[in-house]
C-alpha cells in the first residue's frame, strides 16, 4: 500500500538517504512562517507558491533536489514543477523524515 501512496505522490528513485550521501540540495517548500517555526538544519526554504520564479537559481545547483514540506504533498507538487522545468528532484515527504534521513547519514 504504502509503495503505491510514495508512486502516487512521487515518491520513487533512490533513497533519500543515497540521495543525500550523493550531495542532494534540501528544498522545505513550506510557507517561510512553517519554515521558522522548525526546519531541517540543512534545508532551504523555498515555498512553493514561489518556486516558479527560482527555476533558474535551483538550475544552478547542478545537483538532484529533494524536496519537503509537511505531509508530501505540496512537495509532491513541487517535483512536478520543478521536473517540467528539466532539474532532477525527488518528493522527500515531511521534513521531519529528510531530517532523519539526513541525520542517520551522518552518523
Amino acid at each position: 500500500m504504502f509503495k503505491f501512496i510514495a508512486n502516487l505522490i512521487g515518491m520513487k528513485g533512490p533513497s533519500i538517504g543515497e540521495l543525500l550521501n550523493d550531495g542532494a540540495c534540501i528544498i522545505d517548500v513550506r510557507t517561510p512562517q512553517e519554515y521558522n517555526a522548525a526546519h531541517g538544519e540543512e534545508s532551504r526554504n523555498v515555498p512553493l507558491d514561489s518556486i516558479q520564479t527560482k527555476i533558474s537559481s535551483l538550475r544552478k545547483e547542478k545537483r538532484p533536489i529533494i524536496t519537503c514540506c509537511v505531509s508530501g504533498m505540496r512537495s509532491g507538487r513541487a517535483v512536478k514543477i520543478l521536473k517540467k522545468a528539466g532539474i532532477e528532484a525527488h518528493n522527500g515527504g515531511s521534513w521531519q523524515s529528510v531530517e532523519k534521513a539526513r541525520s542517520s547519514k551522518s552518523e
